[in-house]
């Protein structure tokens, strides 16, 4: 669970959109860039290099 606070505050690295978390995922997501962001050990991954492109049904 990542806390409020920090969701409040992280921007994508890429384009420095919002990102929206998905909770049943537990992933950030950043719809301009139409990637997402893993979240391990309640630690988001915040790289570049770790984004992952969305699926279609992911959108």
């Amino acid at each position: 669970m990542i806390d409020e606070k920090l969701l409040k505050i992280i921007v994508c690295p890429k384009c420095k959109s919002d990102l929206i978390y998905d909770k049943e995922s537990n992933i950030l997501v950043c719809k301009s860039c139409v990637v997402f962001y893993p979240i391990e050990d309640d630690i988001p991954i915040l790289l570049e290099e770790e984004a992952k492109p969305l699926e279609e049904n992911e959108r």
